[in-house]
């Protein structure tokens, strides 16, 4: 099957040398194809284009896939848990009303962890996600499944949702461009949350024109979501530039250093290069140890104490699972401890300690101070530079077995800043170690997404990864 960009597609139909009808035919074969390989969708749904598709938007006809946290109206939404293994919708995300708008075509839901609250993917009831790459390896996590479909070439782009670094280190592990706009800019009506102050709906693609095209389509106000801007969207696709001569770039060099492996800060390092060809002024900063080491425990107190009070109502009484009792309390009991993973009651637990009224002061109230003083370093260095490059992470997509007890890096806890401070992200792929995609991250001011596309844009048009997928070995299923 012909893999395309969105661009080649809408080309494709305009000059008439897609055949619609046959095109998806073969991507539904694919499609299960692809679910044998990688077990990556939840659902698939295959809305195809209609006979007399208008081909007057670029995502007309195009297919996509949508993490399931995203509701989507009589298609089952079960956010990779058993809670909500029968939860059917009966409305559509903002984002989803959006792309019906442009006559995009969802052909499924893709797996994630269990409620977004993973970095593996693997504690999906529906079991672990693979990496399209080599599937020994984990995709990554929460959204693993959007990020191996797009990485697979089933679809040119998906949708996901970003927590800590939800988006963007599958994105890594999988060799496309992810990003997690700044808090706001998407509408989160219909997303299953998992932490209201530091969740954002975001995009994965094979190119950053892919993706700015996608990204101007879903942003803008809501009335259903308060949180949303009601800044007017720029049009980022039309006004990408690879001129970078005023941008000025920070590498976190105390980041850099702590890399292990010397392949990985080379890579790094090149696109440092390539930025300072295109004219970029580049220097070296170091960001606070200190708040660097409290990045993690902060994000872990304030999001799984948000995510025990989302959650509160999956009882098992209004929907979802239910497993009996001898009275309300033992029911409720029985069926939160068998309806989530062990991993969920954990955080769960986690949640609750903080929460609880003597333990408020000293924990989730100091973990938003701590974060307060995180956001402002962070805000302090974006005053000077328009924006701060860093590795995406410091190694491959782990082995499956690897990934079971593979702990957090101080690398990774750095795209928590991202989250923490509602900036704008984005990953994208710049080499490969041991034949597996490394990524860099590019973070910019709030609502600047078009410095940070143009900056990776930049960087896409000097490397040889734009577009590219895993091809995949047709007897590896």
């Amino acid at each position: 099957m012909k893999v395309y960009s969105i661009e080649q597609w809408h080309d494709g139909l305009l000059n008439g040398t897609i055949d619609v009808s046959l095109y998806y035919q073969q991507l539904q074969k694919e499609a299960l194809f692809q679910q044998k390989r990688l077990n990556a969708l939840t659902t698939i749904c295959f809305q195809t284009p209609p006979q007399d598709l208008i081909f007057n938007s670029l995502l007309a006809g195009v297919p996509y896939v949508l993490k399931d946290n995203i509701c989507t109206y009589q298609i089952p939404t079960t956010a990779s848990s058993r809670m909500l293994k029968d939860f059917i919708p009966v409305y559509d995300a903002h984002v989803v009303q959006r792309l019906k708008q442009e006559n995009a075509c969802l052909i499924g839901k893709a797996s994630m962890d269990e409620l977004s609250m993973g970095s593996t993917n693997m504690t999906a009831i529906t079991g672990p996600v693979y990496n399209p790459w080599d599937t020994k390896r984990i995709a990554g996590g929460s959204s693993g499944g959007s990020a191996s479909l797009v990485a697979s070439g089933l679809v040119p782009f998906a949708l996901g949702t970003d927590t800590g670094d939800s988006i963007r280190r599958p994105a890594g592990f999988c060799g496309v461009i992810g990003m997690k706009p700044t808090w706001g800019l998407i509408s989160r009506y219909g997303i299953i949350p998992y932490a209201a102050s530091l969740d954002a709906v975001g995009v994965l693609t094979r190119s950053v024109q892919d993706l700015s095209i996608v990204l101007e389509k879903i942003a803008g106000y809501d009335f259903h979501d308060m949180t949303s801007s009601r800044l007017s969207i720029p049009h980022y696709r039309q006004n990408l530039s690879l001129d970078i001569s005023n941008v000025k770039v920070a590498i976190i060099q105390n980041i850099v250093d702590i890399l292990e492996d010397d392949r990985i800060k080379t890579l790094f390092q090149n696109c440092v290069s390539l930025l300072k060809k295109a004219g970029a002024t580049v220097h070296n900063i170091t960001f606070s140890q200190t708040y660097l080491e409290a990045i993690f425990p902060v994000y872990q107190i304030i999001a799984n104490s948000e995510a025990t009070s989302h959650h509160a109502s999956l009882d098992g009484i209004k929907y979802g699972f239910q497993s009996q009792g001898q009275n309300l309390e033992e029911m409720i009991v029985h069926t939160r401890s068998q309806g989530f993973h062990p991993n969920i009651q954990q955080r769960f637990i986690l949640g609750s300690l903080a929460l609880k009224q003597e333990n408020q002061e000293k924990m989730f109230k100091k973990a938003q101070k701590v974060r307060r003083l995180i956001v402002e370093d962070i805000q302090k260095i974006l005053k000077t530079y328009d924006i701060v490059m860093i590795p995406n992470g410091d190694g491959i997509a782990p082995l499956i077995e690897e990934a079971k007890s593979q702990s957090h890096t101080l690398v990774d806890d750095f795209l928590i800043i991202a989250n923490l401070a509602g900036l704008p992200s984005l990953t994208l792929p710049c080499g490969f170690v041991d034949d597996m995609p490394v990524a860099v991250n590019l973070m910019g001011r709030c609502f600047d997404e078009q410095t940070v596309l143009n900056c990776a844009y930049t960087l896409e048009s000097m490397m040889p990864y734009c577009r590219q997928y895993a091809k995949g070995e047709r007897n590896d299923v």
